[in-house]
Formats: structure tokens, C-alpha cells, sequence
């Protein structure tokens, strides 16, 4: 008993002072081999051939992801790699066309979605708590600490969110080549051009917004559709519209490329631009849902139906992912061939792209 008295406080003490390194001198970077097991597999697969082959890229994840599988706004592939947020790890793995091998660091904070960022990657959560990590550094550094109370200022708004908080219900970040950035609130846009230290409400569009950009041209998706920006997000105007809301927006080698719903069909429409969003063209006919399956989820016998909800561009191809599969396009959207997936049972896939290599995380409902 007296050996165990002194045994337990030495593991306590041992525990606490790991606990304050780590908080203190920020998350140390090391290969990934603790918590995990050699049998984890179908939570992620790659594929550098244009989507003919598929590499489990699994191994080294911890065991619960198995389960739970990645949320959407939880990873993305830059030309640095790939990166994912899950529990209270940073995972990372480099640009390889060979076995993928995850390193890991632990995470500050509760931040479990992640944007890129033009100088490191943003994690930030639904109440507006940003940290950043700068290219190259091991740290995760707290970012936009007053954009709370400028943003209630600016406006106040009462939902939700302010009723219960008083803040603002933060969707999304970005920032552009030159620094300004954006933070999407569910019923407004707010801009910065100082790092931060000031914030305006641009006059945009409302609803679950995303922000892309192409050679000074901002486009982003709204309720009102997709709405476009040639002065540095200062002012807004709806370039694609008359059917409904927007659902995606992506750049494309000598354009754009959209997403969106029609409330008339009861489904989403693609279209791209090669005129930097000036004039649109619809493409993917032969992808929309049949009227069988459309008429199937209207008298509630399915719960969805086969719509297209993502568009990307992989190398020189083009890729959209419906519930039922990812489809491939080498002539810009007037012909569709389905990719051939790794047969693991899902609600459909999430995908990121970098270059010619495509990430596919299967979808597990969450």
C-alpha cells in the first residue's frame, strides 16, 4: 500500500507537467503511432491515376474515426497535403506517391473545423474562437480575438444565437491572395482588410455563404444564388439566381465552376464560366435525378434523392460527387463517367482535391 501511495502522485505529477509543456512551448509534431491501431481502415482513401485506383490511406488513424467517420468542414488537401481535425488532434500528411504516413500534434482548443488560409490554416468553431497555424511553425496562435464584439455592434440582429450568447453564429472564413478576410455569419458578411483589427458588414448575400477566388474575382454561394465581386468583396452582385440558392462554388482552370437549386425542379443544376463569372453555361443534364427518384422522396418513400451537391476540379478533369458516387468529366461537363469506388457501406462520399490527386472520405451519416 505505501509503494502504491507514492506510485500514483509520481504519474499525476508526471501527467501535469506534460499537460503545461505542451500548453506553454505549443504542440510538438511527431509521428503518428500511439492510440492507434494496424487494423483501421475505409476512413479515408486516395487516388493520384484520375480515380482509377484507390489507396486505403487509413493506417495510423485512431480507432474511433472508424466509426464516426470525418465531418466535412473537419479536412482539406492543399499542394502541402492533407489535413484533419479530429477529437483533440491535428493530423497531416505530406504530398507522397508512396505510403502515407500521418504525423500528429495536440490541439489546443475546441475548434474543429478548418479553412485554408493564405498564411496557414484557420481552425475556428461556431462562436467565432479562431486560431491559426503559419506555414512552417509549430504553433497554433489565437487570431481575430474582438471580432465578437464588433460584429454584435455592427449588427444586432436577435436569433438565436444572440438571444442565448449574444455573438454571432460564425459558418465560414476565408481570405484572399491579398490578405482581406472574410467571416461568414448566418444572416451577414463581415470584412477586414487589417489583419483583423477592424471589421465592416458587407451588404451580400444571406445564408450558408462560401467565398472562392480567381484572379481578383470573388464569387461566393447565397440564398439569392451566386453572387460575384470584382472590387475586393466590397460590394456584391447576383451573376446566377433565378432558380434558388446557391450550393457550391469552385475555381476552375480559366474560370468558375457553380452549383445551383431549383426550387421549381426540386433539383441542383451545374454550371461553369470561363469569362471569370461573367457569363455561365449549364452543364451535367444527364446527372440530375430522374423524375422517378424525384417523385420517390416527394411522397416520402426515399429520403433523398441522387442530387449533385460538390463540384472540383481534379488536374484536367472535372469532378462532382452526388449521394450515389463521384462522377468524372474530361471534356468540361458535357459527358459523365462514374468513378469506380472503394465498396465501403456510406451515405454518400466528401471529397477535397489538390492537383491531380483526389481525397474521398466515405460519408457515415453524421
Amino acid at each position: 500500500m505505501r509503494k502504491r501511495f507514492v506510485f500514483i502522485p509520481a504519474m499525476l505529477l508526471l501527467f501535469l507537467l506534460n499537460s503545461f509543456v505542451l500548453k506553454h512551448k505549443g504542440a510538438k509534431t511527431k509521428s503518428l503511432t500511439e492510440g492507434t491501431s494496424s487494423e483501421v481502415a475505409n476512413i479515408i482513401f486516395k487516388s493520384a491515376d484520375g480515380g482509377k485506383t484507390w489507396q486505403d490511406i487509413s493506417k495510423g488513424l485512431p480507432d474511433n474515426l472508424q466509426k464516426g467517420g470525418i465531418r466535412s468542414d473537419g479536412f482539406l488537401a492543399n499542394d502541402r497535403g492533407l489535413y484533419l481535425r479530429a477529437g483533440n488532434k491535428f493530423y497531416h500528411s505530406e504530398p507522397s506517391f508512396g505510403a502515407t504516413i500521418w504525423t500528429k500534434e495536440n490541439f489546443p482548443g475546441n475548434q474543429a473545423s478548418i479553412a485554408p488560409g493564405k498564411s496557414g490554416i484557420f481552425a475556428y468553431n461556431f462562436r467565432g474562437q479562431f486560431l491559426q497555424k503559419i506555414n512552417g511553425s509549430g504553433n497554433w496562435s489565437p487570431m481575430y480575438a474582438n471580432f465578437q464584439e464588433q460584429a454584435v455592434r455592427l449588427n444586432g440582429e436577435k436569433d438565436w444565437m444572440y438571444t442565448h450568447f449574444k455573438e454571432k453564429l460564425v459558418r465560414d472564413i476565408f481570405e484572399t491572395a491579398g490578405g482581406t478576410v472574410f467571416i461568414v455569419c448566418s444572416n451577414s458578411l463581415f470584412r477586414s482588410t487589417d489583419r483583423g483589427k477592424t471589421w465592416k458588414q458587407v451588404q451580400a448575400g444571406s445564408g450558408t455563404m462560401r467565398l472562392v477566388e480567381s484572379d481578383g474575382v470573388l464569387l461566393a454561394t447565397s440564398k439569392e444564388g451566386i453572387l460575384r465581386s470584382t472590387d475586393d468583396g466590397q460590394s456584391w452582385d447576383r451573376v446566377i439566381g433565378d432558380e434558388g440558392a446557391g450550393i457550391a462554388v469552385e475555381r476552375i482552370d480559366g474560370g468558375f465552376a457553380a452549383i445551383v437549386n431549383n426550387t421549381t425542379t426540386g433539383t441542383n443544376s451545374m454550371y461553369i464560366s470561363l469569362d471569370s463569372g461573367k457569363n455561365w453555361n449549364a452543364i451535367g443534364e444527364d446527372l440530375k435525378p430522374s423524375w422517378i427518384s424525384l417523385l420517390m422522396k416527394k411522397t416520402g418513400l426515399t429520403q433523398s434523392s441522387s442530387d449533385i451537391s460538390s463540384i472540383k476540379q481534379m488536374g484536367k478533369y472535372l469532378v462532382c460527387g452526388r449521394s450515389d458516387g463521384i462522377f468524372r468529366s474530361s471534356d468540361l461537363g458535357k459527358t459523365w463517367q462514374p468513378l469506380t469506388l472503394p465498396p465501403v457501406e456510406n451515405f454518400g462520399f466528401n471529397f477535397s482535391v489538390s492537383g491531380n490527386v483526389i481525397y474521398v472520405i466515405p460519408n457515415k451519416g453524421c
